[in-house]
């Protein structure tokens, strides 16, 4: 799918005093901006009102059934997430376990890693509710997306992070502990307790359902109350590396099935000796040639992949993608599965086999009739669940005929025999969920609006009628779906109990929105059931408390010790606090806004006991000023910047006159999701925007709106900037245009010597992104660039090119590849420290070069091996690290 690189963004005021931010290429509004625009009327009058809300879209150019922008957005990031490590091409099979091999032969350098924000995050803090903050929404403490979830009945609960690993806790959610911290991929793509008590770990997350890039395959560990995962409880061999894999499912005890986007594999379950076997996949002729580790042949390359076709490999992500298995407790040999593209193909569809070992031979599509579906090519994305005797089998259906629509779930049904075959029943679709106490809007915002995202569906092993289901919300039916409740509403903003004086606010716990796992388990013997989704976990009774809403009463969140911190940072920054009582340590966020930590001392210890939220919604780069840390810029999204000069604290802004935060928005007609954001490394108080075009802001902690930003260079038209650094007024922007895989181009533009101007790269120069920059504090003629992504002997596509850092001393004239010993492996960030050393945040560790040297060391121990976004040096001498899956950690910058 093409990402959206395209938004233009105005403000306007409409009667009723509504302040709205709106994408204009499509005219979507987001929900966050919808919050934004709702709360600032609710504060004047306390009701809300349909027509006057209705009027102000319209007047923002949207059309009121296509608010989805929160659902576009997910898209795109997950999109340009896989972009910056595949493109110009995809990524072959291994190449994550060849980079942690690699890994495993550095020294280290001196120096051990403490994790920052191990803290509590409260997204209701109230000391943060200004004008763009979702505090008082209900979320309560927050960490997260949460891709896996398992429990047992002792207390046991089991959570995977999306990019964090595994965590464990023995007092059914609390006191979590890592423990798969030392595997090749922490990417979490499903968590299963087997039959015999062992714990499965799928890694390679599968919300983005495009290009595989983070799976290193598929772990078991034996005594899961107590050990910690290794590389060495991998189940087969390399057969799974570089795959996504949605679920994995036990038939009968002896047969273990992973989903993956190559297809369906299986393996015996009571073992991790020798290779997966391969099912079935509905288009063989776009899967990849896989070998297992003896060099064996398991699938041969397809006719349609490689060099076969001008646009194969890039094709092929979408065309074997398996969402999920289901296990027929009758009979362990038939085994259904949901098979489909969430944009719709000729092979979406329910499979079936009746003997799974027969092989591809075995499995075959079935012809279901779904509500209005009877063409199966619209049936997108579908999780199962069986009730425990098989009597019944639930299916909740993504419709890619709807994806653009305000909602495109086709529905929740059931087959009252447990054949897939049906009949089929509908149970619920969005107008139903949304009267059982949805808090979604339905003239601009329906239930199921990213049901190709979010989904989780499961049975209560007690009662076969009654089932939870996942979207952006938790809803709950325990008569077969004859009444729902949204027991876990996307927030309260919408419902009468809620006011912005904590005092005044009567609502339950909402929990976070974007449901992505769910498990049953015991708690102090009774029995519970968890929810995972991008805010973390949350559990309540089994048999729970619904208000007159059928919103829930007993929710609570599992995330309120900050043990579970699998906090997916797109940046950090650092400053001093004020009175000199430490540093502030602020960072952008997936879905979870802006955190503030203040008071942190050198050592790590925390002035504040815990981290609230400045700013809602996704949060994406970031600045502070080293002077006083909370002189902030903060991103919301595609380069909307807003910059506070008290860490955005506001015990309750009731209008724009009364925020302490302002938007800078430029309004760049083509910025990356997550654009680049900046200061001048010798003059703090200017800063450095990137979205097609260049921009900087000359006092910029005084600035209180747009007006203050200044265009300085057109990066060239479909140009989108991808880093910036700048010094003593000497600035390098790299760029991306186009930034799929598909005709990938990239660049960077100077004013290195007065003017600005294109470099031109050689030939040499891999054509892949380049995601970090860096100048050197002494000579602004010498900086370095990162470039994300695998060399070409894992990268299939024109001009990949090798090497992760280039260094250029005439002012990006020449570029001379300096990687030398460092591993084959994405890197997102570069700083060079005042000593001359030079630190590199890559994919799976940080590395560090002296000054004069020429090898490269890891730095430091003790940092988990997960996606290091952005790299900060701080004015407390420690050099701070924002991960994507495991929060923000802190080390003494090398001397």
């Amino acid at each position: 799918m093409a990402s959206l690189t395209s938004r233009t963004r105005r403000t306007i005021a409409a009667g009723c005093g509504l302040a709205l931010v709106v994408g204009g290429a499509a005219g979507f509004l987001g929900r966050h901006e919808l919050n934004e625009a709702w709360l600032k009327y609710q504060w004047r009058d306390r009701h809300y009102n349909a027509a006057v809300m209705e009027k102000a879209l319209m007047i923002a150019g949207g059309n009121p059934t296509e608010a989805q922008n929160e659902s576009k957005e997910a898209v795109t990031i997950a999109e340009q997430f896989a972009q910056a490590r595949t493109a110009p091409g995809v990524v072959a099979p291994g190449a994550y376990g060849n980079a942690f091999t690699q890994i495993q032969g550095l020294t280290h350098s001196a120096g051990t890693w403490k994790e920052v924000t191990g803290v509590p995050y409260n997204a209701d803090d109230p000391r943060y509710r200004d004008y763009y903050s979702n505090s008082s929404g209900g979320a309560g403490h927050v960490t997260g997306r949460i891709t896996g979830l398992a429990a047992d009945n002792a207390n046991h609960v089991y959570a995977a992070g999306a990019d964090g690993g595994v965590w464990r806790s023995s007092q059914g959610g609390g006191a979590w502990t890592s423990i798969a911290d030392t595997l090749p991929s922490l990417s979490g793509g499903d968590l299963q307790l087997a039959g015999d008590g062992s714990l499965w770990f799928a890694t390679g997350e599968s919300n983005t359902g495009a290009t595989s890039f983070v799976g290193a395959g598929v772990y078991r560990l034996g005594s899961p109350t107590s050990a910690a995962f290794a590389p060495t409880d991998r189940v087969g061999g390399k057969e799974l590396e570089s795959t996504t894999i949605g679920r994995i499912r036990f038939g009968g005890g002896s047969t273990v099935f992973a989903a993956t986007n190559r297809g369906i594999w299986y393996h015996a379950a009571g073992s991790k000796a020798g290779a997966w076997t391969f099912g079935f996949a509905p288009n063989p002729s776009w899967m990849p040639e896989i070998k297992d580790d003896a060099g064996n042949v398991l699938v041969p390359a397809g006719s349609n992949w490689g060099g076969n076709t001008a646009s194969g490999p890039t094709d092929a992500a979408y065309k074997n993608i398996v969402n999920d298995i289901a296990v027929d407790p009758k009979n362990p040999k038939h085994v259904v599965a949901a098979i489909g593209w969430r944009s719709g193909d000729a092979y979406n569809g329910f499979y079936e086999t009746n003997d799974f070992t027969t092989g591809p031979s075995g499995w075959h599509k079935l012809s279901v009739t779904l509500g209005s579906i009877t063409n199966t090519s619209d049936v997108g994305y579908t999780t199962f669940a069986f009730s425990k005797t098989g009597d019944r089998l639930y299916a909740l259906v993504q419709q890619p005929s709807k994806i653009s629509g305000s909602s495109s779930l086709a529905g929740i049904f059931v087959s009252k025999t447990g054949s897939p075959k049906g009949p089929w029943n509908k149970i619920a679709d969005a107008a139903q969920l949304h009267n059982s106490g949805s808090a979604l809007d339905r003239k601009g915002y329906g239930v199921g609006v990213q049901a190709w995202y979010n989904q989780f569906l499961t049975v209560d092993p007690a009662n076969r009628d009654h089932v939870w289901a996942g979207l952006e919300e938790v809803f709950e039916t325990k008569d077969a779906g004859s009444h729902w409740s949204a027991v876990s509403p996307y927030w309260n903003f919408y419902f009468p109990c809620w006011n912005i004086a904590d005092s005044k606010n009567t609502c339950p716990l909402a929990g976070h929105p974007d449901q992505h796992s769910v498990a049953v388990g015991t708690r102090n013997g009774t029995p519970v059931v968890f929810f995972g989704n991008d805010g973390g976990v949350y559990r309540r009774p089994v048999n729970g408390q619904v208000n007159a809403n059928g919103n829930a009463t007993d929710l609570e969140s599992t995330s309120t010790d900050g043990t579970l911190d699998a906090l997916q940072y797109y940046s950090v920054s650092v400053g001093t606090e004020t009175a000199g009582s430490g540093v502030v340590v602020s960072g952008g966020l997936q879905d979870n806004g802006t955190s503030n930590l203040r008071k942190v001392a050198p050592n790590g210890t925390n002035g504040d006991t815990e981290m609230g939220s400045g700013f809602g919604g996704d949060g994406g780069d970031s600045a502070a000023d080293p002077r006083q840390g909370c002189n902030q810029l903060q991103e919301y999204v595609y380069l909307a910047v807003k910059v506070t000069n008290n860490c955005a604290t506001n015990p309750g802004a009731l209008s724009e006159a009364t925020a302490t935060s302002w938007s800078l928005d430029p309004g760049d007609p083509n910025p990356r999701f997550i654009a680049p954001v900046g200061l001048d490394g010798a003059d703090p108080d200017t800063a450095i925007f990137g979205g097609q075009f260049v921009y900087t802001v000359p006092k910029v902690w005084a600035a209180r709106d747009a007006s203050a930003v200044k265009k300085v260079f057109d990066l060239g038209a479909g140009h989108s900037a991808t880093a910036v650094s700048m010094q003593d007024g000497t600035a390098y922007v790299s760029w991306c245009g186009p930034c799929n895989n598909t005709g990938f181009t990239r660049g960077i533009a100077t004013n290195a010597g007065g003017t600005w101007h294109q470099l031109t790269l050689a030939s040499t120069f891999p054509n892949r992104f380049v995601q970090g920059l860096t100048i050197d504090p002494a000579n602004t003629q010498h900086a370095y660039a990162a470039i994300n992504g695998f060399s070409r002997r894992f990268t299939e596509g024109p001009g990949a090119g090798v090497g992760h850092l280039y260094e250029t001393t005439d002012g990006g004239a020449t570029w001379t590849d300096t990687s030398g010993n460092l591993p084959d492996v994405p890197a997102s960030t570069v700083k060079q420290l005042a000593n001359g050393g030079v630190v590199l945040g890559t994919d799976l560790a940080t590395f560090y070069r002296a000054k004069g040297a020429t090898t490269w060391q890891v730095l430091g121990t003790g940092l988990p091996l997960t996606v290091v976004m952005d790299l900060e040096s701080a004015p407390d001498g420690n050099l701070y690290a924002a991960t994507h899956g495991r929060g923000i950690w802190s080390i003494p910058a090398p001397q």
